[in-house]
């Protein structure tokens, strides 16, 4: 049975394997990266890889299993924009609508007075 995994998006075409276990928070450290790779506890597409530096591409899927609880975590990596937003348009997340209130603005603000502060 295939599971779901989120999408974690990244900027260039590939990233290696420990860095995107930081990426998608699947480890907290490079250590912990380290380690987990060590033990045998994580796959690449089904495949048991122990190499953190391990090209990554769009597409492929990570999961680390945890061997006392046999609990699985992954994500699957998303090259070229695939799992940014989900937004249908994405210029709506720049909108700063809501937190701007023209009635409250200061027009007069000098940012010469705050310089040297």
């Amino acid at each position: 049975m295939q599971q779901e995994l989120p999408v974690v998006p990244i900027r260039d075409a590939e990233i290696r394997l420990g860095q995107f276990l930081k990426l998608a928070n699947l480890v907290e450290t490079g250590g912990m990266a380290k380690d987990v790779l060590a033990e045998g506890a994580v796959s690449v597409n089904g495949a048991a890889e122990t190499r953190r530096g391990k090209a990554l591409r769009d597409g492929d899927q990570v999961t680390i299993t945890d061997p006392e609880t046999g609990v699985t975590v992954g994500a699957e990596v998303g090259a070229n924009g695939r799992g940014a937003a989900d937004s249908e348009n994405p210029a709506e997340e720049d909108d700063l609508g809501e937190f701007f209130d023209e009635a409250t603005a200061d027009d007069d603000f000098d940012p010469e007075k705050w310089r040297n502060l």
